[in-house]
């Protein structure tokens, strides 16, 4: 039986993405994606502190297929930075896309951090852009304000919820990821590969009713 554990307030709840391109009806939906939107609403309640991810990429971004022509949504080419997945356009600045779900309700969230807005990197992590070197600064931000943990929600399981839990993890962070509370697109086997490798990086794989 799982240790319960009770939120410090040294401990952050990170939202990652919960927005309409995401949820059911969007361009770039993730399977019962809205099913975590009550599940993130009660346990932003159990937290002094929250924090939200906002994809919010321009028009014509370079992670978008239909800025490569002749390729398709989810082909693989080779970025600058390494390989880059090719999406529906999804999340474009200030459209119904890119807002957060209608139901998400979190009245104590002090940050909202966007990502993806650079033209040329796609951005996954909360802490850097896909080329391992732009950093968002919230690293910083959180050393700053003395957090020492951080609980991720959020979509999806194996993109950007993943990568924000191996660069926490990379920055000294205690890291753990409330899996009842995410949901995961899967390419591939994606989901099974993002579990152990977060695993392997020291992330902790917790349940929602843990967390008391």
């Amino acid at each position: 039986m799982t240790e319960p554990i009770t939120p410090r307030p040294t401990d952050v709840l990170l939202v990652v993405d919960v927005q309409n391109d995401f949820c059911p009806g969007g361009a770039l939906a993730v399977p019962e994606g809205d099913a975590v939107v009550p599940l993130v609403n009660r346990l932003a309640r159990r937290f002094q502190h929250v924090i939200l991810t906002q994809d919010w990429h321009p028009p014509g971004h370079s992670s978008f297929a239909s800025t490569h022509p002749g390729r398709q949504a989810f082909e693989t080419i080779r970025a600058d930075y390494g390989d880059q997945v090719l999406w529906p356009d999804h999340c474009v600045q200030g459209t119904h896309g890119a807002a957060f779900h209608p139901d998400l309700d979190i009245p104590p969230a002090e940050l909202v951090l966007r990502k993806g807005f650079r033209r040329d990197i796609d951005s996954y992590s909360a802490f850097a852009e896909n080329d391992k070197r732009t950093r968002t600064g919230l690293a910083g931000y959180l050393r700053e304000r003395g957090f020492e943990r951080i609980f991720l929600a959020g979509l999806a399981t194996d993109f950007c919820v993943f990568w924000s839990a191996l660069d926490a993890r990379a920055e000294g962070f205690d890291v753990a990821v409330i899996e009842d509370a995410c949901r995961a697109i899967d390419l591939e086997g994606s989901l099974a590969r993002a579990r152990a490798e977060m695993q392997a990086a020291g992330a902790r794989l917790v349940d929602s009713g843990d967390i008391r």
